[in-house]
């Protein structure tokens, strides 16, 4: 009898083991094994999206796979970014994004998953800054006799963004608040429309990104009064930083990132940032970098998650300190 049921037990421990094997197998699976799709929820052939195929190519020929770059435009990045957040976390589907993923979930908007729960932190790849930049009808040539004559004119200086609760928006009222000046926001549905109206004159002021806005600077189109990186940029040497033009630590940029759907495994999600890093080491993508005046951002995923859980308080402060409406548009 006792002989019986030893064998009887490992009977049971073989049939638990065959059962156990199979999912041990797929877990332990090769990966990756088929191209992998990187979702951009940028207009083809901008700075963006040029950044986001040049280290998808770049990734690809690391993992021996190729990343594929797919374009979901639409919503303020909205739709790209839910598209991704309800794919399968396995690996095969990326998300290339920027700092305005918080900045749609902390203004509410619809669609807008929390980044912090929504979404797997892979890594920072670069950082952007913005420009301080003023229609040439504005008196003043530096950032301090703008200030000054934005002091004397409260909300008569109206600035323009591609809409309420966005990254420029939420920025330019972080940059009023820091300069203590009070101005006058004018959402547009596109932000090619508002630099035609700051190249006009019917908007004062703006905050775009510095790489959107540098060759209108050059050509003398509007007036470039700083950047708001810690130091200056190649792309406009002689435009000074919002410090060195008299604003006391204010510091700002854009970050660029990668993510995946929440859940992807810890083997995965290291492999990819392993990867990524050395993407932003390769002498290609530095130099292109360079030429892009972007910052090359390599670390950990943690640090990316950090960035987030630090922006969504700033930002969520900065729509409570200035009572900003979000259901505008």
């Amino acid at each position: 009898m006792k002989k019986f049921q030893i064998s009887r037990r490992k009977q049971s421990i073989l049939l638990a083991a065959c059962l156990v094997i199979p999912g041990l197998a797929l877990a332990n699976e090769d990966w990756p094994r088929k191209p992998i799709k990187m979702v951009v929820p940028f207009s083809p052939g901008g700075s963006n999206d040029n950044i986001a195929r040049l280290v998808s190519i770049k990734m690809g020929e690391r993992l021996g796979q190729p990343v594929i770059v797919e374009n979901k435009v639409g919503s303020g990045g909205l739709i790209g970014s839910d598209s991704v957040a309800k794919s399968p976390a396995d690996g095969y589907t990326l998300l290339f994004t920027s700092s305005s993923i918080v900045t749609n979930a902390v203004s509410g908007k619809k669609v807008a998953n929390d980044p912090q729960k929504a979404f797997t932190s892979i890594g920072k790849i670069c950082s952007s800054p913005f420009a301080i930049v003023t229609s040439t009808k504005v008196p003043g040539t530096k950032l301090s006799e703008f200030i000054a004559y934005a002091k004397e004119n409260p909300e008569k200086i109206h600035y323009g963004t591609a809409g309420v609760g966005g990254m420029n928006h939420l920025a330019t009222e972080l940059f009023a608040r820091a300069a203590g000046i009070q101005i006058v926001h004018v959402p547009y549905k596109g932000i090619s429309q508002s630099y035609n109206d700051l190249m006009g004159g019917s908007l004062e002021m703006m905050l775009p990104s510095l790489t959107s806005i540098a060759p209108h600077i050059t050509a003398g189109k509007v007036r470039g009064l700083a950047v708001t990186s810690r130091t200056r940029s190649p792309l406009l040497p002689d435009v000074p930083t919002a410090i060195e033009a008299g604003l006391p630590g204010f510091e700002l940029e854009v970050w660029f990132g990668l993510m995946a759907p929440a859940g992807l495994p810890a083997k995965i999600t290291q492999q990819l940032n392993t990867t990524l890093n050395q993407v932003l080491a390769d002498p290609d993508v530095v130099k292109a970098f360079s030429k892009e005046a972007v910052t090359a951002l390599p670390g950990t995923p943690d640090e990316l998650k950090k960035q987030i859980a630090s922006d969504t308080e700033m930002w969520k402060k900065v729509i409570r300190d200035n009572n900003i409406k979000l259901n505008e548009n």
